[in-house]
């Protein structure tokens, strides 16, 4: 009688990654595959700058890694639509934006609903939107923080998560509050991705659980 394959040998969720900038975040995630502390693949990292500095770390990785650029498509919905064919193409089953600049039309988080996830420089309700972290200094808050939330048409409106605080320091600049930033969500972002694959959410309204 055969024995039945373990949990280490289950075929690992797979992730494609979208980003806009330096990727630092898709660092973080393949770090963490690296130290097993993310059980799962990257399969696919997309990019709507073809400069974009994410893209060459994923192929130094190994990892294919594409450009698409706006001017390409007739619109919104066309590019999209091309953005979804590219990552069913290489199989992925979640979509993690990873600094990804771009607003995604409610048609593609249709197809991938429930799957999408993404994190924000802010303590979601507050600062939302892609001056988070200019608009918490501007506002003089003494916290901010880190947000992991699924994707909802909403932009930065979907169900929380995972959030960590980060105090503002007296003299902090948009730069300085960043980098302090970056090192929470390099470690709260992949964590927060680990517990969807596994199926570990459980997702009331506007209410996430963690189950197990």
């Amino acid at each position: 009688m055969s024995a039945q394959p373990s949990a280490r040998r289950a075929p690992r969720p797979r992730l494609a990654v979208l980003c806009s900038g330096a990727g630092t975040n898709l660092q973080a995630i393949l770090t963490a595959i690296r130290r097993g502390r993310l059980r799962a693949r990257v399969v696919l990292v997309v990019s709507d700058r073809p400069e974009a500095p994410a893209l060459v770390r994923a192929r130094r990785a190994r990892i294919p890694a594409i450009a698409l650029p706006p001017m390409a498509s007739s619109s919104r919905a066309a590019y999209d639509a091309g953005l979804a064919r590219a990552i069913r193409r290489a199989g992925a089953a979640w979509v993690i934006l990873a600094g990804f600049m771009r607003i995604l039309t409610p048609g593609f988080v249709r197809r991938f609903r429930g799957r999408i996830v993404n994190v924000h420089p802010a303590l979601l309700p507050a600062f939302p939107g892609a001056r988070a972290v200019r608009d918490a200094l501007a506002h003089g808050a003494k916290v901010t923080g880190v947000t992991v939330h699924l994707v909802e048409a909403r932009v930065d409106q979907g169900p929380i998560v995972a959030q960590a605080p980060v105090a503002v320091r007296p003299g902090d600049t948009a730069a300085t509050l960043l980098a302090r930033l970056h090192r929470v969500e390099h470690r709260l972002y992949p964590q927060a991705i680990q517990w969807a694959v596994e199926g570990r959410l459980r997702v009331r309204g506007r209410r996430v659980t963690l189950r197990g």
